[in-house]
């Protein structure tokens, strides 16, 4: 974990460099003030007046020039000391969301998106200050610290041997108190992702709370997440208070040395009034920078706990991964093949750890010919989506194989994989853009002449050429300010623009109206000509169609056949039929 975020101060070698000569120059300027004012009294300023008036203007002119350095210094290292902690901060933020991008479902079926922004958000945004700061703090406090001790032990040793004990003991007190903190703090960033969590779950499903009426249920919860974060940011500040408190104890301990000791070396003239106020000068530049260190431990443990979520992250590997050396699928035909394939949700890590797994797909065996529509029949949980989800490599098979015109599906590049494959699904997402935005998302870089041609074949043209400001027009966060039919026709024109080779249609017609059905039924019609498409449906009035229709149960395939065969058979397609046609027209009597 520590070289890896090393690495990321590579970038900024220059910069980190230049910050470093400038916190040392800062430093070592302000270590020489006492011990100049300390020669100025011993020598100058115990010489005549005249000696001292001429003195006075090369003194004032090197002092400024001095402190014009300084200046320039602080500048330096506040301005382009942040920005180098900015810039390594943008790249960790990359690097993680680039990480996110590379997991499977199965990554986000586990993890929670409130967490998963947390580590995006706060998270990175201490490692940034602490990426700026600490070592900037460690530099200038280490040498004020060590210097003020050399000077002081030059001046006298025994006064200084004793501030020097003193600290050891402090010093020891708070490494102890340390420790402490450290699970703290990592309970702190705990806490406050599941207060993220809550608040992502509760605004997402906004317009559920408000059909049920259930804005207190949601308030409560929400105050759950929050009062926890609170007792534990309670508890990380009863900690720093003890931190705080020892920090100002050690410092008190020391003035009281100083005088007391100090005090004593004078009458025994072991030391003079001069060196004696030099300690007392030199004190605030040795225990300033300790108490900088000491309060330093509070970002550096939030931190350490950030970049340890981080690198949590980083370390995972994704459980759907390219294959050294994988090629680009070639889609001569559209022939799919599924062989004796198994798969299970809970395979991979629980079922290593001894956990039970619930085959979802058994030994499944599905021939689909090229250019043929196939649909999907049978009982929810049956396995059908997830027939679906295995062929784009959404998961990974734990046995058998998928092949697309004899390829592997795990031989080929999961990028040319996915753009050969078109999805349009019941719950259909749209990003929170324009209509131009989300129907080119099939196509990035598509000109306005193609997304209106996707628009027309989807059905969706004329429908958006009125509206105020077409194509242009903001569609809402999820498409919220479009109907439910309407959604389905711009995802549909979305695939379209993709023109891919291979369709998946998994109930995209399930929760319209009969008016929406029909337009978006035509729309898939005209998409699935001339592609090999599987179909998922519990409509079978929108399957009647298809060139073959196959039953699902338990994770394979039960029956097979054309709508007419199925229902000569009697078998799970026919009773599903009865119930559905059957039904409806006995409620159309009754």
């Amino acid at each position: 974990m520590f070289k890896r975020f090393i690495s990321y101060y590579g970038p900024e070698k220059g910069l980190f460099i230049a910050d470093t000569v400038c916190a040392l120059t800062y430093a070592g300027i302000d270590l020489a003030f006492p011990i100049i004012l300390r020669a100025l009294t011993g020598g100058l300023f115990t010489e005549g007046a005249a000696a001292i008036m001429d003195g006075l203007l090369f003194l004032g002119l090197g002092l400024v020039g001095l402190y014009i350095v300084r200046t320039a210094c602080i500048y330096f290292v506040s301005a382009q000391g942040h920005i180098m902690g900015a810039r390594m901060e943008s790249r960790m933020r990359e690097d993680l969301f680039d990480q996110y991008e590379r997991f499977s479902f199965a990554y986000f079926d586990a993890h929670n998106s409130g967490d998963m922004m947390s580590r995006v958000v706060n998270d990175l945004f201490d490692i940034c200050e602490g990426a700026h700061h600490l070592p900037e703090w460690i530099i200038i406090c280490g040498i004020k610290i060590i210097g003020a001790l050399a000077i002081l032990f030059t001046i006298s040793p025994e006064l200084a041997g004793a501030l020097t004990l003193v600290t050891v003991v402090f010093v020891a007190l708070m490494v102890r108190q340390n420790l402490h903190m450290r699970s703290v703090f990592a309970d702190n960033r705990a806490k406050i992702s599941e207060v993220n969590s809550q608040l992502q779950d509760s605004l997402a499903g906004m317009r559920v709370v408000k059909s049920f009426a259930n804005e207190e249920t949601e308030r409560a919860k929400f105050r759950v997440a929050n009062d926890r974060y609170l007792d534990s940011k309670v508890a990380q500040y009863k900690v720093m208070g003890s931190y705080q408190a020892t920090s100002a104890v050690m410092t008190a301990m020391h003035y009281i040395t100083i005088v007391l000791f100090g005090g004593y070396l004078v009458a025994q003239g072991q030391m003079t009034a001069v060196d004696m106020a030099t300690f007392a000068l030199y004190i605030s530049l040795f225990t300033g920078p300790i108490e900088t260190l000491v309060n330093s431990t509070e970002m550096f443990q939030k931190a350490i706990a950030g970049f340890r979520r981080m690198d949590e992250v980083l370390a995972t590997a994704p459980d759907v991964q390219d294959k050294p050396g994988a090629r680009a699928l070639e889609v001569t035909e559209g022939a799919i093949e599924y062989r004796d394939v198994c798969f299970s949700y809970e395979q991979g890590e629980a079922a290593e750890a001894g956990a039970e797994v619930h085959p979802v797909i058994d030994h499944m065996n599905l021939s689909i010919k090229p250019g043929e529509t196939i649909a999907l029949v049978g009982p929810s949980g049956g396995g059908k989506s997830t027939t679906c989800a295995l062929l784009p490599r959404f998961y990974d098979i734990a046995s058998g194989s998928i092949t697309i015109d004899g390829q592997d599906v795990r031989d080929v590049t999961q990028h040319s994989l996915r753009s050969a494959i078109g999805l349009v699904q019941q719950d259909v997402y749209l990003f929170d853009g324009t209509l131009r935005d989300n129907i080119a998302y099939g196509r990035p870089g598509a000109t306005n002449a193609e997304i209106e041609d996707a628009a027309r074949k989807a059905n969706i043209h004329d429908f958006i050429a009125s509206l105020p400001e077409g194509y242009d027009t903001v569609v809402g966060e999820r498409g919220s300010r479009l109907s439910g039919g309407q959604k389905q026709r711009v995802a549909i024109a979305r695939v379209f623009l993709k023109d891919p080779a291979i369709l998946i249609l998994d109930e995209a017609t399930s929760a319209l109206d009969n008016e929406s059905e029909e337009a978006v039924q035509e729309s898939l019609e005209r998409l699935a000509a001339d592609r090999t498409t599987i179909i998922i449906a519990h409509r079978l009035s929108t399957i009647k169609n298809a060139d073959e229709i196959a039953t699902v149960e338990r994770g394979r395939v039960v029956e097979r056949g054309t709508h007419e065969e199925l229902l000569a058979r009697g078998g799970t397609y026919a009773r599903y039929y009865r119930m559905q046609f059957e039904g409806a027209r006995a409620r159309d009597v009754r």
